[in-house]
């Protein structure tokens, strides 16, 4: 028998790839994850080996709902019907932000043809990541410390760019002032070290539910603004409306607490004869009507664990 025959010669391959894979037996149970899902999820195989996917490590979530479980869990619709399927959803990464990933769930067969378990793969989708000018800015002073995003100055620059090519060249583009809700009473409750990593959290999160295009950077101590070109007034609401949904959906372990915060947004597109300023005042006075509608608690507690972050 040829040595790439060997069994263990797959499994070594199959471990070592980039794109994450996972298995779960007929009782949703992880009995393998490899180093690429190690590197998309920051959880290792010790963290999850011999858990049960209904313990919701990595918060699967999709743009309507929060928690893919129950009845609509991909995985337990491959088991009852052996169906190949494949989703783009979002994880939760250890650190508590969401990574937008495509997914594939095959079933796994005996020989006698009987479902035994299942396999997913899994790839990362986060095209508005670029980690060569990450490292560019921050060279240069451009980033926020607190969240790894741009900071004021760098967002002010940016948004004082594409107003000119609006003035100049008619380039359409929004914007979307981003709230943290009731921030002060997060910091009070957890600290200064928490409402950091919330931040960060918030921003990561963000960041890689944009497009490739769109920009986002800090504007204020619980604001950030993101730029959106060739995006209309209903575009600009709908991606408004996802950054909500998704960062309710992304939470941070905290010495046991399960911590997450809500935002509130608002948005304005630009206008013949904008400035600056007024196009900022309109998606103020937008995020002034949505923060006075109520919102869910800013944090959780779950019962029992020790600190992750």
């Amino acid at each position: 028998m040829s040595g790439l025959q060997d069994p263990e010669i797959f499994r070594t391959v199959l471990d070592s790839l980039q794109t994450g894979v996972y298995l779960l037996d007929r009782e949703r149970k992880i009995l393998f994850w490899n180093d690429g899902a190690e590197r998309i999820t920051g959880y290792m195989r010790h963290d999850v080996v011999g858990r049960f996917c209904r313990e919701n490590i990595l918060v699967h979530c999709n743009d309507q709902s929060c928690v893919l479980c129950g009845s609509t869990c991909p995985f337990t619709q491959t088991l009852h019907d052996g169906k190949s399927r494949e989703a783009k959803i979002q994880l939760r990464h250890k650190q508590g932000y969401r990574v937008p990933v495509r997914v594939r769930i095959v079933p796994i067969r005996d020989q006698h043809g009987s479902i035994i378990g299942v396999a997913e793969s899994f790839d990362e989708q986060r095209f508005g990541f670029d980690e060569r000018r990450q490292h560019n800015l921050a060279a240069y002073g451009c980033l926020d410390e607190t969240t790894g995003i741009p900071n004021h100055g760098f967002t002010q620059f940016h948004l004082r760019e594409n107003h000119a090519s609006f003035a100049e060249y008619h380039l359409p583009f929004g914007i979307m002032r981003i709230q943290v809700d009731q921030l002060a009473r997060f910091r009070a409750a957890y600290g200064r070290e928490a409402s950091a990593a919330i931040l960060h959290v918030v921003a990561e999160t963000m960041r890689n539910s944009l497009r490739p295009s769109d920009f986002l950077g800090r504007w204020t101590e619980d604001q950030f603004l993101a730029i959106l070109i060739n995006c209309t007034t209903a575009g600009v609401g709908e991606a408004g409306e996802r950054i909500r949904k998704v960062v309710g959906c992304a939470g941070l372990q905290w010495w046991g607490d399960e911590l997450s915060v809500t935002v509130s947004v608002g948005h304005a597109t630009a206008q013949a004869g904008d400035t600056i300023d007024s196009l900022l005042e309109r998606a103020q006075h937008s995020l002034d009507q949505t923060s006075a509608k109520p919102h869910a608690a800013a944090a959780s507690s779950a019962a029992g664990g020790s600190a992750e972050s």
